[in-house]
């Protein structure tokens, strides 16, 4: 688990479909990234294939789901390769606009960084600037470079 002042993230299980569909069901949190809200069925089946991990040797998948106040609102996660870690944040609809995808990136960060994670990454999507704000709180800076309409942010290159 990771604390944050007002966060913990819990690490994934698969117990959290059913109250994540809830979270993740306004249609809006897909507008940048594609989708639609998924079913707790589809949720048990994506939370079963990250627990099992990837089939590449050298890469982690490491998922929390971010609870406040005792109710989960959103989750966060990294791939890790080597010492890069790419990371992503969704928060709930319900409670966006008060800093909390800021205040769990930030706290993934931190402890990818106890890890010995030097570089991180992320893709964002050209108008989504809620996002490109909380990257930008965590150190990311925007690179030139566009891939599948995103742009990736970035740490310096380890020296």
């Amino acid at each position: 688990m990771i604390e944050t002042e007002r966060l913990s993230l819990l690490p994934l299980r698969v117990e959290y479909a059913g109250p994540m569909a809830e979270v993740l069901s306004d249609p809006g949190l897909y507008t940048f990234t594609g989708g639609e809200p998924p079913t707790v069925e589809a949720l048990e089946a994506r939370y079963r294939r990250q627990l099992a991990g990837p089939d590449t040797p050298d890469e982690q998948w490491l998922n929390w789901v971010v609870r406040h106040d005792g109710e989960l609102i959103g989750y966060v996660q990294a791939t890790v390769t080597g010492s890069t870690a790419e990371i992503a944040w969704v928060i709930g609809a319900a409670w966006q606009g008060r800093g909390f995808a800021r205040e769990a990136a930030q706290g993934l960060v931190t402890w990818l960084r106890a890890q010995n994670v030097r570089r991180i990454v992320a893709h964002i999507h050209p108008d989504h600037t809620a996002s490109a704000a909380v990257a930008t709180a965590v150190g990311l800076a925007r690179t030139d470079v566009l891939e599948d309409g995103e742009y990736l942010w970035s740490t310096a290159d380890p020296a």
